[in-house]
């Protein structure tokens, strides 16, 4: 691609994601929205592959309908309660069709049937777009949100998202839709506590970030698309590997790595406010998510393919040092877990 052409889209995609953080004003916080999927699209196309066609399309169609539904949502509000300002409690039935929009182009379930086929079709460093930076927007909106939206609406959401990420990724062999189906099983975590504490919420969504970069970072580094090619890796990487089946255990929120922080703080949040019954179901249905996450591990680590006894191992490449800082991160921050709370 072009370096001007490519330098303006990722300047639009900084835009609109700044746009819809700073705004205060729905129609703007829309605007930026739209920026941001549009500037995305030329990423998605540059490769002239029929499946990135057909993902670039699925992703526009998905969210130009959400973004539809929270313009509409945002004027019905405005008729109803007088007010623009996203600050503003908005009206319940509008704050409901917003929180479905955002559910939409987040990839809550039952809205995730675009997000796994998408990111398929996409390149490894799309994908990361895709699965960061093109969430905070949509995320700081449901966020902002919170004290409006409907409680028995989140619960069935979060759940239905945990069950779903689990059972989805446990047949897949294709990383890039492990990673999507992770995706939606950590935004049920996130969606479910969204109401009973907006923090929580912040802090499993910064934390789930970290850890997917790590992950995705990782994959780019290692060229790695599906899970037979994990299994060269040991040999080509040692360190790395070792370092990046700590994080796949990390993410599925195994102790004492830090991807076991939010969901005991969730889940201890939820027992809290005599949650008991949701809180027994959505950590049974983590055990789905943990089930693929350990597939993983074990091809990574636990399997080796044919190499010469006499092959050079790289336990060190300079050119790996960015994932240092991300990948010490998503592993060893839960002794700081008091620290971090009193900053959010």
């Amino acid at each position: 691609m072009n370096p001007y052409a490519l330098s303006m889209i990722v300047s639009s995609l900084a835009l609109g994601t700044i746009l819809t953080l700073s705004s205060y004003h729905w129609i703007l916080a829309w605007i930026g929205l739209e920026i941001n999927t549009l500037a995305i699209i030329p990423l998605m196309t540059k490769t002239p592959h029929p499946r990135a066609i057909e993902a670039a399309t699925k992703y526009f169609l998905t969210q130009a309908a959400a973004s539809a539904l929270i313009l509409f949502s945002s004027t019905l509000n405005a008729f109803t309660v007088g007010e623009w300002a996203i600050s503003v409690p908005s009206h319940p039935i509008t704050a409901t069709l917003l929180s479905i929009a955002l559910a939409m182009k987040l990839g809550i379930a039952p809205f995730h049937f675009w997000l796994p086929e998408v990111l398929q079709g996409s390149t490894l460093q799309t994908g990361f777009i895709l699965s960061t930076w093109q969430k905070l927007a949509p995320m700081a909106l449901l966020i902002q949100l919170s004290q409006s939206v409907n409680l028995t609406l989140m619960l069935t959401l979060g759940l239905l998202s945990t069950i779903v990420g689990g059972w989805g990724g446990i047949n897949q062999t294709q990383i890039r839709k492990v990673l999507a189906f992770s995706s939606v099983a950590h935004l049920g975590w996130m969606v479910a506590v969204l109401k009973i504490s907006p923090n929580l919420t912040l802090f499993n969504f910064s934390l789930y970030i970290l850890m997917t970069s790590t992950l995705f970072l990782t994959f780019i580094s290692l060229n790695t698309k599906n899970m037979y090619e994990l299994s060269t890796t040991w040999s080509k990487t040692p360190a790395l590997t070792a370092l990046s089946m700590l994080s796949l255990l990390s993410l599925s929120g195994l102790p004492p790595l830090t991807g076991f922080l939010p969901k005991w703080l969730i889940a201890q949040e939820m027992i809290k406010q005599n949650m008991i019954a949701f809180t027994l179901m959505i950590l049974l249905s983590t055990l789905l998510s943990l089930f693929f996450y350990l597939r993983l591990t074990y091809s990574m680590s636990l399997t080796l393919a044919p190499n010469l006894s006499s092959s050079s191992l790289l336990w060190f490449n300079p050119s790996k040092n960015i994932l240092a800082t991300p990948m010490i991160l998503s592993l060893l921050l839960l002794p700081i877990t008091p620290t971090i709370m009193i900053m959010i």
